[in-house]
């Protein structure tokens, strides 16, 4: 089941005369007054020039992307197991295909450098600001896999989680969601309503389980029968059939192999859908999450699963979690496991001793690739995976409490990468010290076809405002107002105030020629998305504006909202069309 779309943008278009409240001398609105709506200026022969330099867009802003980066996290631990933190960009060798590639991109990052603060937004003549709001710090997902999950190991699991919830910080938000999509809770720190979800969480598979399947063929060997025709698995499902449904009698051979083909085909149906809902409901947890402004993770409690048609969507998992920063953390929710080398003793089994044999070799080889995922999705995004062990509170603590204490983010571009979905295989060496683990991603898929620009370019700007990092590279002053038209209903406005003298300008034609791309958005005390608008300036500024009074006094710019009284932390994001950008966080309270 897909989540619901998680970010829209209002693109809201509106006249410079009514928003340019410096330039024309307006008194700010004190929070305690109700605003009143500005009466328009007289037009004059002035008036008509400023604002034919400065209009409004409603279309895409374009940004110089690179579409090539393929990024790639990156733990380096020593002999002893502590993460080691002091390495630079020369320290890393980085092969594609065996092909060593120039890293063209290097961050060492760490849980805390995460952590937003949102300072109280100043009204307009402020001075002294209230003491900084600190937002919700850590943001920690649980997302159980009840389609996989069986019943006594998902009973398991389930307690042990219910009893961590325990160590919950004030500043933690945990949310608790499913592959299947039932019964899920988004991000709070009400410890009642995730512990009502977590009891009522049971199995969830798409198809129909059987106490006794006959034949009993599982996904992993209905892919070696149809889509690699393995002869011996072929051969053994069909002793199986013939064992449980004809006696072992002779004259049904060829009736017991097409009841083999037939539970294979099925099999296989359910297996890919499985797994195709179980990762694309990973993927948009990654991008739910990742919107979250603190430390980012997931935790996925599995007890792994086959994947042999959806590689493609696996690696797009883990390039959203790395360009996200977000962690995943997988738990094995089968223990210490074991395969019985007579299998389930409850069901008939094959009478063939040679079927039995290979049949076991399957039931190792699947138990294997079930776990190999899980491996795979926490070493690609810098998690930790537990697993082959039953202390599940153990288990809980260590995948839901911390990301590593620093990871490093390597990016490089292929040069010669084509758009032919092909599989590259990736490997991350240390030159120095010796001695050291290193935990990366193993690979990635080529796109299939070339990356639209203006997508990208949105793609550029909305993560920034979900990135939560401030940035400081354009003259702008983050300032709200509201009033509140009832008890249940307020107004609430997002002034940006921009200061135009200081902005750097592209001379042509006797015009000052830039263009701002301004992003306001809220989120609500549990750093939930609520809603956010986008604007587009157009400037053209003679020089003799810039030297009046416009140029002086700035331009502020307004964004309203319709909010519901409570706590809200605002995000603006200002980007220029030479790439500056600034970024600023602010909270705000309507009682």
């Amino acid at each position: 089941m897909r989540l619901r779309a998680l970010r829209t943008f209002s693109f809201v278009s509106f006249a410079c005369a009514a928003l340019c409240l410096a330039a024309q001398g307006q008194a700010p609105v004190s929070n305690s007054q109700p605003q009143t709506t500005p009466q328009p200026a007289a037009t004059t022969p002035a008036a008509q020039s400023n604002s034919a330099e400065i209009s409004s867009q409603e279309q895409p802003t374009t940004f110089k992307v690179n579409v090539n980066l393929v990024l790639v996290r990156v733990v380096v631990r020593d002999a002893a197991g502590k993460i080691v933190g002091n390495l630079k960009k020369e320290d890393f060798q980085l092969f594609d295909n065996r092909k060593p590639q120039v890293i063209s991109k290097f961050a060492i990052e760490s849980p805390e450098s995460e952590v937003a603060v949102a300072k109280p937004a100043p009204e307009p003549g402020e001075t002294t600001p209230a003491p900084a709001f600190i937002a919700p710090q850590r943001f920690v997902a649980y997302l159980f896999d009840d389609m996989h999950l069986q019943w006594p190991d998902l009973q398991r699991v389930r307690e042990a989680a219910n009893r961590t919830l325990a160590d919950m910080k004030p500043t933690d938000r945990l949310a608790i969601y499913t592959t299947s999509g039932q019964g899920m809770v988004d991000f709070t720190d009400d410890g009642i309503k995730l512990q009502q979800a977590l009891l009522k969480l049971m199995p969830h598979p798409i198809g129909v389980q059987q106490s006794n399947p006959c034949p009993d063929i599982s996904y992993y060997m209905a892919d070696l029968m149809e889509n690699k025709s393995d002869s011996q698995a072929i051969q053994a499902a069909t002793q199986d059939a013939l064992a449980c449904r004809y006696q072992n009698d002779p004259k049904f051979l060829a009736q017991a192999g097409a009841d083999a083909k037939s539970t294979a085909m099925q099999q296989l149906s359910v297996g890919n859908q499985e797994t195709l809902v179980a990762l694309r409901t990973l993927k948009d947890m990654v991008r739910k999450t990742g919107s979250m402004p603190g430390q980012r993770m997931i935790v996925l409690v599995s007890p792994g699963f086959f994947n042999p048609e959806n590689l493609q969507d696996e690696s797009d998992v883990i390039d959203r979690a790395v360009r996200e920063n977000v962690v995943v953390n997988t738990l094995d929710a089968r223990g210490l496991y074991t395969v019985d080398p007579l299998g389930d003793i409850s069901q008939s089994g094959p009478t063939s001793p040679s079927a039995a044999i290979v049949e076991q070799q399957y039931r190792l080889d699947s138990a294997r690739e079930d776990e190999n995922i899980l491996a795979e999705i926490a070493d690609g995004t810098g998690g930790s995976f537990f697993h082959n062990n039953n202390d599940f509170d153990t288990g809980f603590r260590r995948v839901g409490i911390a990301a590593p204490e620093y990871s490093y983010v390597l990016g490089f571009s292929p040069s010669t990468l084509k758009p032919d979905g092909h599989y590259h295989a990736l490997k991350v060496s240390v030159k120095v010290p010796p001695h050291l683990s290193i935990q990366a991603r193993r690979g990635y898929f080529a796109p299939k076809h070339q990356a639209n620009p203006e997508e990208m370019a949105k793609q550029e700007l909305e993560d920034a405002v979900f990135s939560q990092d401030e940035q400081h590279e354009l003259p702008v002053a983050l300032h709200t107002q509201f009033f509140k038209s009832s008890d249940e209903d307020a107004k609430l406005a997002v002034l940006v105030w921009v200061d135009l003298r200081k902005i750097r300008y592209v001379k042509a034609q006797g015009r000052n020629n830039n263009a701002l791309t301004i992003v306001s958005a809220l989120f609500d005390r549990n750093g939930n998305y609520v809603i956010g608008q986008q604007k587009k300036i157009e400037m053209r500024l003679k020089d003799e504006t810039l030297k009046g009074n416009l140029g002086s006094s700035g331009i502020t710019l307004k964004s309203s909202f319709d909010v519901k009284p409570g706590s809200y932390m605002v995000r603006l994001v200002v980007r220029d069309a030479a790439g500056q950008l600034s970024t600023e966080n602010g909270a705000v309270e309507i009682p």
